[in-house]
């Protein structure tokens, strides 16, 4: 009965935001500007990330991810409705020697309007603006780098992404499966007047394990997917209280494969928040109720399945998590974005839950010079 009425008061007391808290101050995009036809420029983007987690649960490690990441680029537009990019990934750890990770960054993008077409290095990781269980928010660190081709549509009422994400190749007798990853994000808004916002978003994330040139011929295919849905409102106040939101989603997991060996054939999970937006920062509080749901690259807290260190494959049918969060973002300068978060949680089905918590703390910048007509 507590847990019904906690989902009830969360559905009804409903600016929207994204992923329940805003991510966009990480993401980077780089459209085609007809008013800059012939021009080349140079793109910098630096992001800076200190995110620790005090956990000591059995679906979610505790550690520390400290560094920062560094994309120059080049951007050439060649036409206006065409653009070129060219540049590189690096990333640092602090702690260790050397680079964690380096990759070139090329793509093409051709655009009509609000239709845009990208192959290449593509607008990924929290750009996509998928919900935490389905696309963890630690990605924008670990692994923000896609490869593959992409669509986009930006309308005032409706946005799309369609992508689709080279994970791994594979070459004659391979040792192992060729990987891809492809995603559908959309968000319908119905309702923009007098201050009230109410959008439908829908997401799905699918990723197929499979080859025929690879040397695994026992392993059989697999096909695995997440779905989302759900409703957003919101309502702008002004003044100290800029806005209040609710953001509900019904989550899904299945098993698509031939040959089924995963943990559950399918699950679901039941993901409500509500917030408010001041001042002072953003509040918000969340839900999480899993039933025997599995996540592909969504945040292992809400997962059934475990795949921590010390207990990989345990697993509890039923999850219950209650999230307080806050977080403080602002543009301290012209370009340069802070972001710090603390995130406490209690698991609602361990009699000995204690508070554990994330915190984070990321300073980004980003901005685009020009450097002459060619």
């Amino acid at each position: 009965m507590k847990k019904i009425l906690l989902m009830g008061f969360l559905i009804l007391i409903g600016k929207p935001s994204f992923s329940q808290l805003d991510n966009t101050a990480f993401e980077n995009r780089i459209p085609a500007d007809s008013s800059a036809t012939g021009e080349l420029h140079f793109n910098l983007y630096n992001f800076n990330f200190l995110r620790n987690y005090e956990y000591t649960n059995y679906f979610h490690d505790g550690y520390t991810l400290y560094g920062t990441q560094l994309r120059p680029q080049f951007v050439y537009y060649a036409h206006p409705n065409l653009v070129l990019t060219a540049g590189a990934y690096l990333r640092k750890d602090f702690g260790s020697n050397g680079l964690a990770d380096a990759k070139p960054l090329f793509s093409i993008r051709y655009q009509k309007k609000d239709l845009s077409l990208l192959f290449g290095s593509l607008e990924g990781a929290t750009q996509h603006r998928f919900i935490e269980p389905l696309y963890d928010i630690e990605r924008q660190i670990t692994d923000p780098i896609e490869y593959g081709s992409q669509l986009i549509l930006n309308k005032k009422y409706f946005r799309l992404d369609a992508w689709l994400s080279w994970q791994h190749m594979i070459s004659n007798h391979a040792p192992e499966k060729e990987q891809i990853l492809g995603g559908v994000s959309t968000e319908t808004t119905l309702i923009s007047a007098h201050g009230w916002t109410l959008s439908l978003p829908l997401q799905f994330l699918a990723m197929h394990k499979g080859g025929q040139i690879d040397d695994l011929r026992g392993v059989p295919i697999a096909t695995l997917g997440n779905g989302a849905a759900g409703f957003k409102l919101s309502r702008d106040l002004g003044g100290a209280v800029k806005n209040i939101f609710t953001e509900n989603y019904f989550a899904g997991f299945r098993d698509f494969s031939p040959d089924k060996r995963q943990a559950f054939k399918g699950g679901f999970g039941l993901w409500f928040n509500a917030g408010v937006n001041t001042r002072f920062g953003s509040f918000v509080t969340s839900y999480w109720h899993g039933n025997n749901f599995m996540s592909l690259k969504g945040m292992p807290l809400y997962e059934s399945v475990s795949h921590n260190v010390f207990k990989d494959g345990y697993i509890e049918n039923k999850r219950n998590i209650l999230s307080l969060r806050y977080v403080y973002q602002k543009e301290l300068l012209p370009h340069f974005y802070l972001d710090v978060r603390f995130e406490p949680h209690f698991d609602l089905d361990r009699k000995d839950s204690q508070l554990q918590f994330n915190h984070s703390l990321f300073l980004t910048y980003k901005h685009d010079f020009r450097i002459g007509k060619i």
